[in-house]
């Protein structure tokens, strides 16, 4: 089964989702979710049996954000020591 429901806000998204028969709902194994908290919600209330998985996409992303800021601080500080050392 897929539905697609216009729009993010999760009492909206979650009228439309009620409206399968709780029973059909029930059948769903694991839902795929980006990062938004509100998709998390829409999930717990509409397929409470499911297993929740963040897709792979955002937390790779989320990662590499994360690797970059800290490579550039690095590299920041080996500039400033470098400078220091000509300086001196």
């Amino acid at each position: 089964m897929v539905a697609m429901v216009a729009g993010t806000k999760a009492e909206a998204v979650v009228a439309v989702i009620e409206k399968i028969p709780l029973k059909l709902r029930n059948l769903v194994k694991e839902i795929t979710l980006d990062m938004a908290g509100n998709m998390g919600l829409i999930a717990k209330r509409c397929f409470p049996n499911t297993t929740r998985v963040t897709d792979r996409f955002h937390v790779q992303k989320l990662a590499l954000e994360t690797l970059q800021e800290i490579r550039i601080k690095y590299r920041w500080e080996a500039i400033d020591l470098e400078n220091e050392n000509i300086e001196s």
